[in-house]
């Protein structure tokens, strides 16, 4: 089998989550500024074998799509010309930041070591991540 990888997709980081090659545990892989991630990609890609791509799909409350449902958009447009082999599915994102922080704050972390935003964008990707997988 091979891995699947997940996107928390953020204007400054994206979270990158990954599952194992059995697709049985969910692990946070690494945060990448949007501008390096498709290089980052295609070095991953020479090294391991990916079956789908997994995108958070920002949505408001009500349902409705984010303000920042157009830089995913074009984000998951990159993707499907640069990976056109690569399958992609979208996963309602809503509170997983919330759900990061929350984990972050119970893990007895340090104060500083809690401030890091982009430990917050790689657990959003992984709960996205298990969001899909326990869907399957």
């Amino acid at each position: 089998m091979a891995r699947i990888l997940a996107f928390d997709y953020g204007t400054k980081r994206i979270g990158i989550a990954v599952t194992d090659p059995l697709q049985i545990i969910a692990t946070g892989l690494d945060t990448v500024h949007p501008k390096d991630i498709m290089e980052y990609l295609k070095q991953y890609l020479l090294k391991e074998e990916v079956e789908a791509f997994v995108i958070g799909d920002p949505r408001q409350m009500d349902g409705s799509p984010s303000d920042s449902a157009q830089h995913v958009k074009g984000f998951s447009t990159l993707l499907k010309k640069s990976f056109p082999s690569i399958p992609q599915h979208w996963i309602d994102e809503r509170f997983t930041s919330k759900l990061a922080q929350q984990t972050i704050m119970n893990s007895g972390l340090k104060k500083m070591d809690r401030r890091d935003k982009e430990r917050v964008d790689t657990i959003s990707a992984t709960i996205i991540l298990q969001y899909f997988m326990a869907g399957k």
